[in-house]
């Protein structure tokens, strides 16, 4: 494959692509995104998590600065070359009438849910989205884990979030599964598309996507069928590699 790294852009989600859920990226991991594929390539990280989060996770406080794009909360807020160049707010966007609405009635819901356990922050208010989460984000490793073989069984977020579209019909709020424990909640639009804004813009022919929730409902599935990428579907940071390796010959 010949091409120039300003010709090709390569965008991942981070949770179950680039780390193990929640997890801090392997270091073998970082050095082949850094060392071997940005050298070929152009990279951009697209994570549902605050900046912060996606600090966390990358195990770099100055990650805006070392990939070409970084586009947190699904790209509401966006870097390019370590700058801020967009930034989107939901409680501007849907007003803080309805966002109290919708938390009140969310919150109502998971208070008579019954699971494994019950730790603390249900709602995470971001700039782009309402993050929902029935077991608490401050819950363990260990209960994360256990919440999400839980939620496979007995689809916890798959019936809150039908219940919450036929509840909030007609607010234009798009409801998203990801990662082991919650679910986000943003404006139609707001979704991972909302980066391709970004770099639609900026000459490259192929625009690839690496992600793991592909499938209808999680919140990999837009950016994965839109038009303007080429979607690859991924188990694991393992597999992203050997995609990476076997499609740009590393």
């Amino acid at each position: 494959m010949s091409f120039k790294r300003e010709e090709i852009l390569c965008l991942f989600d981070i949770d179950g692509t680039l780390t193990k859920p929640r997890l801090r990226i392997l270091p073998s991991t970082e050095e082949f995104i850094l060392n071997k594929l940005m050298p070929k390539v152009t990279v951009g990280l697209v994570g549902g998590s605050d900046l912060k989060k996606i600090a966390e996770q990358m195990d770099d406080p100055n990650l805006v600065s070392k990939f070409d794009y970084v586009f947190a909360e699904n790209g509401l807020v966006a870097y390019k070359h370590g700058q801020l160049i967009g930034k989107m707010s939901i409680q501007q966007h849907v007003g803080e009438e309805i966002l109290q609405k919708f938390i009140n009635y969310a919150l109502g819901y998971m208070s008579k849910l019954t699971l494994p356990v019950k730790r603390g922050t249900f709602i995470e208010f971001r700039d782009g989205l309402v993050n929902v989460c029935p077991v608490g984000r401050s819950c363990s490793q260990a209960e994360r884990d256990q919440f999400a073989e839980y939620d496979k069984e007995h689809k916890i977020r798959e019936q809150f979030v039908e219940d919450l579209r036929n509840q909030f019909p007609d607010l234009g709020l798009v409801f998203s599964i990801g990662g082991q424990i919650s679910f986000d909640v943003f404006p139609k639009g707001w979704d991972k598309t909302y980066a391709l804004n970004y770099v639609e813009k900026d000459g490259f022919k192929e625009i690839h996507f690496f992600g793991d929730k592909t499938a209808p409902g999680g919140n990999d599935h837009e950016i994965f069928e839109d038009p303007r990428t080429i979607g690859h579907r991924v188990t694991s940071p393992e597999d992203t590699i050997q995609q990476l390796t076997t499609l740009f010959q590393l």
